[in-house]
């Protein structure tokens, strides 16, 4: 199945280019640019296809006391195709958007964007309906091939990044100020659910651009989430930040009688030449009980990291929805020219806690080291060590690497 999906996605997007060639073959280019790209000369049409290889390698240990807390691990390493993705995605009649990008790794077909877009409409600006990305975190919103790290912050385990509904957003006073709203329903992770009776959340995000120049970016927002599940439960779970690890040392455990969940974000980022810096801090109160006994929950996690281009790269602000972008190497690494590619070194300290009341989730930080050397704008190697600790409940180490592709 999965691969007469790709098949399909491929076959569309060249019978759509050979039959604008047939009917005015000086009307469309089909180039490169880091993707393959095909595009009308009056712009009303554009159509992008192309997708990303992703190879993980890691290895792990773990001390005594989390032996005898968690039992002793299964195995000391792993390795897996992290992502394996093909998508299709244009623009048609200027102002109609579309997305479908497919994920076929664990021996499966997993959708991660599925959407059709309105664009330029008056006060609103953008509607997209789908299965798009709730934006309520900085760092899940940008793209996972684009951020410093292997992997995502623990941020990302408190609600799903991607969920299906109607998503709104726009940019305001020259793109200073932005503002994102959302209505999604609780459905499963591949955006299908016959019959998604699990409630509904309703997201709101504003961001603005305090300082926006050649030289340095500051960004800061604000996120706010309200969740009311019709199954009444709610749970966090947490491995270390290392997809591969099988171990989820923190873990709430299934809270049931749950009448509300409300999320808060705080977000900063700030890029000033080759150096960077970003932030977040999350909270999770969920609500439990009768009307007469309610019971308050209160979880949280944040993160800050920094980054530094030896080479003399600077990251690149998309925008408040799409967060950081690619990054292009001043000269691409090559054996003949002498070229070296792009080289950054960046650190992350995170925590979380999930300890609140009668539920002892536990507390976890994660140091993150990470080592990338982009070769050239599509391919990268990762190196990633990271500390692991449990409070009161012992430590990990984790080494990981990672070997990229996108297009």
């Amino acid at each position: 199945m999965k691969l007469k999906i790709a098949f399909l996605s491929l076959l569309l997007f060249f019978c759509f280019y050979g039959k604008a060639q047939e009917q005015n073959p000086n009307s469309f280019s089909f180039k490169w640019n880091n993707g393959f790209n095909l595009e009308s000369a009056d712009k009303q049409f554009v159509l992008k296809f192309g997708g990303r290889l992703v190879i993980d390698h890691a290895f792990f240990s773990q001390d005594k006391v989390s032996d005898e807390v968690f039992g002793q691990l299964l195995t000391t390493s792993g390795t897996e195709l992290r992502h394996a993705r093909l998508f299709f995605s244009g623009t048609v009649y200027e102002n109609i958007d579309f997305k479908l990008n497919f994920d076929f790794t664990s021996g499966r077909t997993a959708l991660k964007d599925a959407y059709i877009g309105f664009r330029d409409i008056p006060i609103v600006g953008n509607i997209r309906v789908g299965y798009v990305k709730d934006p309520l975190r900085l760092n899940v919103l940008t793209s996972s091939k684009y951020i410093s790290f292997m992997e995502f912050a623990m941020v990302k385990d408190f609600t799903p990044i991607r969920n299906s509904g109607i998503l709104l957003f726009n940019d305001f006073l020259h793109k200073r100020l932005s503002a994102q709203a959302g209505i999604f329903r609780n459905v499963n992770v591949n955006g299908n659910d016959l019959s998604a009776n699990d409630g509904y959340t309703y997201t709101g995000r504003i961001s603005g651009l305090v300082i926006k120049n050649k030289k340095q970016l500051l960004h800061l927002g604000i996120a706010y989430s309200y969740k009311k599940p019709s199954t009444r439960t709610y749970r966090i779970a947490s491995k270390p930040e290392a997809h591969l690890s099988a171990e989820k040392y923190l873990n709430t455990g299934l809270i049931e009688d749950v009448n509300s969940i409300k999320l808060l974000n705080f977000e900063t980022a700030f890029v000033k030449g080759s150096f960077s810096l970003q932030a977040e801090h999350l909270t999770s109160k969920v609500n439990t009980g009768s009307i007469n006994a309610i019971d308050k929950y209160l979880f949280s996690s944040y993160y800050g990291q920094v980054s530094y281009f030896l080479t003399g790269e600077h990251k690149k602000f998309k925008g408040s929805y799409f967060g950081f972008g690619r990054i292009k190497p001043k000269n691409n690494f090559s054996s003949v020219k002498k070229g070296t590619g792009a080289w950054e070194i960046a650190l992350r300290y995170a925590n979380s806690d999930l300890n609140s009341k009668d539920i002892l989730g536990k507390e976890q930080t994660d140091v993150t080291l990470g080592l990338n050397w982009y070769l050239n704008p599509v391919t990268r190697i990762m190196f990633n060590q990271i500390w692991t600790n449990i409070k009161y409940f012992g430590n990990a180490n984790i080494f990981q690497m990672r070997f990229q592709i996108d297009f």
